[in-house]
C-alpha cells in the first residue's frame, strides 16, 4: 500500500522577504518551455530554451500561447515577467505552489490559479499539481509546476485546426485550457466512485483493515478534491460576475458552462464524501458485530461446558467407597461410560435449547427476487 500524500503541501520564503520574492528549492523540476504561435489559418509550434529569449515576430490578430511545464530555477518565469511586464505579486504565487484556487485581475493580465488531478491507472492514487495562468492582450501564459501532458488535448485541436479556437483570442484559449484542466475532474472523480463501490463490496462482504486503511486513503483524496473544486467553483463565479478588460462576453457565456461543470463536480464530490463518512460507519458497526458473534458462540460454549465441568469435578474426586456415606456411583461396572453418555446428553439438550432459542445457527434469510 503506496503512503498517504500530504494534505499541506506549500512552499515558501524566508522570513522577512519582500511580497513577490521566490527561490528556487532544490527539488525543482528543470523547465521545459513550449512555444504555440497561431492564427485562424496557420500554427507554429516549438520549445525554447532557457533562460527564454522571446524573438516571435508577432503577426496581427495571432495568439501566442508559452507553456512552462517545471519551474526550475525561475529564470524562466522572471524573463516572462520581465518581458511582459507580469505583477511581482502574480508571478511569486505561480511559483509558488499550493495556492489556493483563485482569479485575480491586474491591469496588465488576469491571473488564474488552479489544480489539475492525474490519477494513476489503477485509481488507487490521484496526485495534484498546480497550473498558473496569465491571461494578456494576445498572448497566454500557463505555468505548471511539473511536466504534464494534461495540455496535450489543447496543442491536438491547434494543430487539427479547430475553428472555434483558431479563431478566437487569448480570452478563448485561456478558456479552453480552463474547461480542459476541469474536464480531467471526472475521469478522476469516477475512480474515486469506483474505488468506493469496490471497497463497500469489501466491508459488507468482511470487513479488514487493510479495507478501513484504503478507506480513509479514499476520503484523503476526497478532501484534496474538495480543496481543489470549491475555491475554483469561487473564482469562476467572481470572473463572470466581473466582466475584465481580458474576456469577451462570448468567452465568458462558455465560462459559465465550466462553472457548471465545476458545480457538478462539487456536488459528486459531497455525496462521495457521504459516503465514505458512512462508510467508516458501516465498518465500525461490522467490526463489532462480528465481536458479539464471537462473543456469543464462546457464551454458549461456555455454557455448554460448565455443568460438564461440574460433573467432573464431583465424580473426580476419588471417593473411597468402603467408607460409609461415601459416593457409592464410583464402584459401578459400567460408570465410566454412563459419566460420558449423562455428559454428551446434557450437551446435546443445551445445544437444542439454544438453538429453539435462536442463540445459534440462527441466520437471516435473503428475500426471494420475483
Amino acid at each position: 500500500m503506496p503512503e498517504l500524500p500530504p494534505l499541506f503541501e506549500r512552499r515558501y520564503n524566508e522570513r522577512g522577504a519582500p511580497p513577490g520574492t521566490f527561490v528556487a528549492p532544490e527539488s525543482s523540476t528543470p523547465a521545459r518551455i513550449r512555444v504555440v504561435h497561431y492564427d485562424a489559418e496557420t500554427s507554429n509550434e516549438w520549445e525554447a530554451s532557457e533562460p527564454l529569449v522571446l524573438d516571435v515576430e508577432r503577426r496581427p490578430g495571432a495568439v501566442l500561447w508559452i507553456d512552462v511545464q517545471g519551474l526550475g530555477d525561475g529564470s524562466a518565469l522572471r524573463a516572462l515577467a520581465e518581458h511582459f511586464g507580469l505583477h511581482p505579486l502574480a508571478v511569486a504565487d505561480a511559483f509558488n505552489v499550493g495556492q489556493r484556487p483563485k482569479a485575480d485581475e491586474y491591469d496588465e493580465s488576469t491571473f488564474v490559479v488552479l489544480r489539475a488531478a492525474h490519477p494513476d491507472e489503477e485509481g488507487e492514487r490521484i496526485d495534484w499539481s498546480q497550473l498558473a495562468l496569465f491571461v494578456l492582450d494576445g498572448a497566454v501564459v500557463t505555468v505548471s509546476e511539473c511536466v504534464t501532458p494534461c495540455l496535450e488535448p489543447v496543442r491536438q485541436r491547434l494543430r487539427a485546426g479547430a475553428s472555434h479556437l483558431r479563431g478566437g483570442g487569448a480570452d478563448q484559449l485561456a478558456a479552453v485550457v480552463v474547461d480542459t484542466i476541469v474536464d480531467g475532474y471526472f475521469p478522476a472523480l469516477e475512480a474515486l466512485g469506483d474505488r468506493l463501490e469496490v471497497l463497500e463490496e469489501q466491508i459488507l462482504e468482511r470487513p479488514r483493515r487493510d479495507v478501513l486503511r484504503r478507506l480513509y486513503r479514499t476520503k484523503r483524496d476526497l478532501v484534496a478534491f474538495r480543496r481543489a473544486t470549491w475555491p475554483l467553483r469561487d473564482a469562476l463565479h467572481d470572473v463572470c460576475r466581473a466582466p475584465g478588460p481580458h474576456f469577451t462576453e462570448h468567452v465568458h457565456h462558455e465560462l459559465r458552462d465550466t462553472t457548471d461543470h465545476v458545480v457538478q463536480v462539487v456536488d459528486l464530490l459531497e455525496s462521495y464524501r457521504e459516503l465514505a463518512s458512512s462508510l467508516v460507519d458501516v465498518h465500525v458497526s461490522m467490526l463489532g458485530q462480528r465481536t458479539n458473534e464471537s462473543v456469543r458462540v464462546l457464551t454458549v460454549v461456555s455454557t455448554i461446558f460448565i455443568p460438564l465441568t461440574f460433573l467432573a469435578g464431583v465424580f473426580g474426586m476419588n471417593f473411597d467407597r468402603s467408607q460409609p456415606g461415601n459416593m457409592p456411583e464410583l464402584g459401578l461396572p459400567y460408570g465410566y461410560v454412563a459419566f460420558w453418555a449423562l455428559c454428551v446428553a446434557l450437551a446435546l439438550v443445551l445445544v437444542l435449547v439454544f438453538r429453539r432459542l435462536g442463540w445459534i445457527g440462527a441466520r437471516e434469510r435473503e428475500p426471494e427476487v420475483e
